[in-house]
């Protein structure tokens, strides 16, 4: 758009954002106390406001119009008037250009400037003083899109919960360095739609990648000042558009067919989405969107001195979701990724925030009501990161029906059971089985737990057993960011070292890890490189370092190698064996009135544990016999699963434990089919007589299938 416009009709309240319909495009924007709304037009580059049109027409408290001769492609922002009185919440400044909430494609990062503020930095009256400078030339600008897309024949993998492998991944992190992309696609959605990329899943055994977000985010100024970036991108600003910096070719067409090209192979697309906060942060942050359209609509304030926010993230604010127009904005994006981007589900960053309704978190809150009588919503893969930073937020195990959540329960004991620490197998036996008591009360079932050792928050695997403690000077903040407390074990040396003898049991202590995270029940979740032995130098909150320290290296060294030929394995192994990912929670007695209960928990002589044997400090290894024939399930298409008897042996003293192999048949015996003591997880001897002992090794687990013998 280069020449002003010249007819402008009344237009729509309805859709919200700009909407091109063909003909023309609809503008609608929501803002109660708004007493004039501008919407100002941009040329092709950004640069020059060309024209500045009054929304004079309100419905419903949505400001709208019309613009018949407006295409795909214009550049366009808003300037909203009204009081600028933050003692009472409102912090109207016209002088400020503000990204749409609704805006589905943002051009461009900010440039930090003090314009930026919609009061005057350094002024003795702080947030209550009113700056006048106009902050548009440093401003992204939305822009009209035309949603046209060819989505062909796809469809939704529709992967059923308990056959899941996810994967979170970050989509410049695992592009940026993989040799199989030119360099032009590399950090792009481009570039993980590619086959090199996608075969790497595929042969993993991966059915679910989860993306870390992409929604439109903005780098703090604090960071940008340093020479960093918000990398992980929790700092949402347009949860409709897709972040343009991870696309090559600028179009949001881009990002549909990387979601294509993934469902093409089998591969699920699960968004990382944070609707809790947004990056305006607290009173003292910027004024770029939500706060200068109406700041008392948007964010929870503190209700007896509203010139204060709300923080339950930890980033500043607080979207409140008591606010129908923020309820609807949620819902509108949800229903947007899915329909018109044909991602496969979400997980939810601080997913607690969304459900306090006053103070207290609120499991059965307007939100969730919400989403479960969506017809859309209801029907995708929900995820909760089920805390958040307030009080009464840690809420493991109580998100409602429908919901599965990460579960850091699962991620701490696993960790520290492999460490070493006593008395922990019924805490064990409760996180191998599906954590029945987190879920099964709710009428839950095992794939409610969401299973992780890592993620992009912490250690990656590699390093969880090579630093005792964090190693974060990288990020300027004199390593006093991220968690203290990891439950990691560095194997008796800090950091790298050239001793054979830690590398081997570090090696060790990684198949263990994952062999335990792929035999679990619940649905497992890898990081992404931890496949690959990837390292972030001992950084646990790597989230400000847009550079070698969290892009994956594709150049595997001989152990790495190893490593990632183990991971295949175990996951082909989960996906061979429905005892490995049973539907129902185990039950621990007879089945269906038979003699045959569906699991046995065994002590090293293949006698049952007792009462007293769970509780003993010093006990570190237990066997876990699955039994076949108790599996009453079938799959999607309503044939019924079967499986032979399984037995998972787990070690993790530091002296090798002699497991008497359990009789079940007189015609059968055992086939050992993994042992994490070897490198290559291949058994020393595959094949055992019921009686037998088998030696487990020290800090080793080892899984076996009954067979018959006639």
């Amino acid at each position: 758009m280069n020449k002003p416009i010249s007819s402008v009709w009344p237009g729509r309240p309805y859709p919200r954002g700009a909407h091109w319909d063909g003909e023309g495009v609809n503008f609608a924007i929501f803002s109660v106390h708004a007493e004039m709304v501008e919407l100002c037009l941009f040329d092709p580059k950004g640069k020059s406001e060309i024209q500045r049109i009054e929304l004079k027409e309100r419905s419903d408290f949505v400001w709208h119009c019309y613009l018949p001769e407006l295409r795909p492609g214009a550049l366009y922002g808003f300037r909203v008037h009204g009081p600028y009185r933050p003692e009472d919440g409102h912090r109207f400044n016209p002088n400020k250009l503000l990204i749409e909430p609704y805006a589905k494609d943002i051009v461009g990062t900010p440039i930090w400037n003090d314009a930026h503020f919609g009061y005057s930095i350094g002024s003795k009256q702080e947030d209550l003083s009113f700056n006048r400078r106009d902050n548009a030339s440093f401003m992204p600008k939305c822009r009209v899109i035309d949603q046209t897309f060819n989505w062909g024949n796809d469809q939704s993998p529709d992967i059923q919960w308990q056959d899941m492998v996810t994967y979170e991944l970050h989509v410049k992190g695992f592009t940026m360095q993989h040799p199989g992309i030119p360099d032009r696609f590399r950090g792009t959605y481009a570039g993980l739609s590619m086959g090199p990329p996608i075969e790497h899943l595929k042969r993993l055994g991966v059915t679910t990648v989860e993306l870390m977000p992409v929604h439109t985010f903005f780098d703090d100024r604090y960071l940008v000042e340093r020479g960093m970036k918000n990398y992980w991108g929790y700092n949402s600003i347009g949860f409709l558009a897709p972040d343009s910096r991870y696309s090559a070719s600028g179009d949001i067409s881009e990002f549909k067919t990387m979601v294509k090209m993934l469902h093409k192979a089998g591969i699920e697309v699960i968004l990382d989405v944070v609707y809790n906060h947004t990056v305006e942060g607290n009173q003292m942050g910027p004024t770029q969107s939500f706060r200068g359209i109406d700041n008392v609509s948007y964010y929870r304030l503190v209700a007896d001195n509203p010139r204060y926010y709300m923080d339950y993230t930890g980033c500043g604010n607080t979207l409140d979701m008591q606010q129908s127009c923020v309820l609807q904005l949620i819902m509108d994006s949800l229903r947007y990724w899915v329909l018109e981007m044909h991602v496969d589900g979400f997980r939810f960053d601080l997913a607690s925030a969304l459900a306090r309704e006053l103070h207290e978190v609120n499991q059965l809150g307007t939100f969730f009501d919400t989403i479960r009588q969506d017809p859309v919503l209801s029907t995708i893969k929900l995820i909760a990161e089920p805390w958040d930073l307030g009080e009464g937020g840690y809420q493991v195990g109580n998100f409602p029906m429908g919901w599965a959540e990460w579960n850091d329960k699962y991620r701490d004991s696993i960790r520290s059971y492999w460490k070493g620490d006593g008395g922990l197998l019924g805490e064990l036996a409760q996180r191998l089985t599906g954590s029945s008591d987190l879920y099964e009360r709710s009428g839950r079932k095992p794939h409610a737990s969401i299973n992780f050792i890592c993620a992009h928050d912490g250690f990656t695997l590699h390093d969880l057993v090579t630093y005792d403690t964090k190693h974060n000077e990288a990020n300027q903040e004199d390593n006093h960011d991220g968690n203290d407390n990891n439950h990691s074990w560095n194997c008796g040396i800090e950091g790298e070292t050239d001793n054979p003898e830690i590398n081997i049991l570090r090696a060790r202590q990684k198949r263990n890890l994952l062999a335990t995270l792929l035999f679990s029940q619940g649905v497992p979740m890898l990081v992404a490189g931890d496949e690959m032995g990837r390292t972030q130098q001992g950084n646990n909150n790597a989230y400000c370092q847009d550079n070698a320290i969290n892009w994956l290296s594709w150049e595997l060294k001989p152990q790495d190698q190893d490593l990632l030929e183990f991971t295949r394995s175990i996951i082909s192994l989960r996906l061979k064996h429905p005892l490995l990912r049973r539907r129902y929670f185990f039950q621990g007695r007879s089945i269906r009135g038979g003699d045959v209960k569906d699991i046995i928990w065994l002590k090293p002589d293949s006698t049952e544990m007792s009462d007293d044997d769970w509780n003993q400090p010093f006990s570190r290894c237990l066997g876990l016999h699955l039994i076949g024939d108790s599996l009453f399930e079938t799959d999607k298409y309503g044939q019924r699963l079967i499986d032979d008897n399984l037995l998972l042996l787990i070690n993790a003293y530091h002296e090798d434990i002699a497991f008497t192999l359990p009789e079940f048949d007189e015609h059968s015996c055992w086939d050992a089919l993994l042992d994490t003591f070897d490198g290559t997880g291949i058994p020393e001897t595959s094949h055992y007589q019921v009686g037998q002992k088998y030696s487990v090794h020290g800090r080793s687990l080892v899984l076996l299938k009954q067979s018959k013998t006639q």
